[in-house]
């Protein structure tokens, strides 16, 4: 017999409503494996029914679902709780142990497949789209059968050995609230932030510059070839190197194009232009070239790398950031949108420091400095005075 309280946990948990400490609860009830068989059948016997085949109502089924766990209103909160996954993987294992035949009653041939927002994807050559999730590990194959690349969780790395007269371009697409990372056949590695995309061959042709197509932001770091220059086209602006490392962040929303070198040397000139080492600039390591899509100049200075990097390992470094650029970031980072209510805070600059942080004390750290309210509604965070 499950208690009311052990009750409400887990279908806190199974709406993904469950704070750190629930979990910590629900973990140790589930160390008894009396208690794993309570849990499927749980939600077998409750989950079955409010997902008839015919009948789901969604809307109505999690209103009933939180009814039964009674939430105030003081915790109607943002759910995106981020588990450690060793921690927490019991809990995972033990929800799919309820099995693939008790997950397909979810769905009928009668359902229309509907691509979630937050889905990884790959657009093939021939225009198919591939769905990657990113804790899976499979083989990339074209439509005429041939391998052209191993994705394994949240990296896809591209085969050395694929050989194209012509060049044949791939697009990934990695959404708000996701990184993402492809090697390229060359070995080139590159490490995608929130909401970009990358086009680019599935093999280099020998004799041809190795050009890739970025819109966002990306980390690269790039196998020397001195034979073979790298070229990064991202919007106005072309990114050409030999072998180095270095950062490009340009979103369509953002006034600037940034590019910031770790390491060797690269030279940035506008896009369209035939590239002349002359009248290219170029950077060294530790400097910033920021092209103002506007008035169309670059200007270079000296940068704090560890800054522009930061994204990479899921961390947020913000110095004197205006407060609806950190908004943005907010909205790429943890895929939700921001509602601004209080027109005060729109020309303020901020400096703050997160590491891997939920959204939630994100929140309270600026609202704190900034001296605003706010509050959640569903993946809205609406900010007021």
């Amino acid at each position: 017999m499950i208690s009311p309280e052990t009750e409400k946990i887990i279908v806190k948990y199974l709406i993904n409503q469950a704070n750190s400490s629930e979990l910590d609860t629900l973990s140790l009830w589930l160390n008894n494996p009396d208690n794993i068989k309570l849990f499927n059948d749980y939600v077998r016997t409750n989950y079955a029914i409010n997902y008839n085949m015919k009948k789901y109502n969604s809307a109505q089924t999690k209103a009933n679902l939180l009814r039964v766990i009674k939430i105030e209103k003081s915790a109607n909160r943002l759910a995106k709780i981020k588990m450690n996954l060793l921690k927490y993987a019991a809990l995972i294992l033990i929800f799919l142990s309820i099995g693939y035949g008790y997950i397909q009653g979810y769905f009928t041939s009668d359902d229309k497949l509907i691509l979630p927002e937050e889905s990884i994807t790959l657009q093939l050559n021939d225009g198919n789209i591939k769905v990657i999730n990113d804790d899976e590990a499979v083989e990339v194959v074209e439509v005429n059968g041939r391998i052209i690349g191993v994705q394994s969780g949240k990296q896809l790395a591209y085969n050395s050995n694929v050989e194209n007269d012509t060049l044949i371009y791939n697009t990934l697409a990695v959404p708000y609230g996701k990184r993402f990372e492809v090697q390229l056949s060359d070995g080139t590695i590159v490490s995608l932030n929130s909401g970009s995309s990358l086009k680019y061959p599935v093999n280099f042709i020998k004799g041809k510059n190795r050009h890739v197509f970025l819109s966002g932001e990306a980390f690269f770091k790039v196998a020397k070839d001195t034979k073979h220059p790298f070229i990064v086209s991202a919007d106005e602006i072309d990114v050409r190197v030999l072998g180095t490392k270095f950062n490009i962040s340009s979103y369509p929303e953002d006034n600037n194009i940034n590019t910031v070198l770790v390491e060797g040397s690269v030279s940035t000139y506008k896009t369209g232009e035939t590239y002349k080492p002359e009248s290219a600039t170029l950077l060294k390591p530790g400097n910033k070239a920021a092209w103002n899509k506007i008035n169309k100049t670059i200007q270079v200075t000296e940068t704090d790398v560890e800054t522009h990097l930061a994204w990479i390992s899921g961390r947020l470094i913000l110095y004197e950031v205006e407060f609806s650029a950190i908004l943005k970031k907010l909205e790429r980072q943890y895929n939700v949108e921001f509602i601004n209510n209080n027109t005060a805070l729109k020309n303020r600059f901020f400096t703050a420091k997160f590491d891997v942080e939920d959204i939630e004390q994100v929140m309270e750290s600026l609202s704190y400095s900034g001296k605003f309210t706010y509050k959640f509604d569903e993946n809205k965070i609406i900010i007021n005075p």
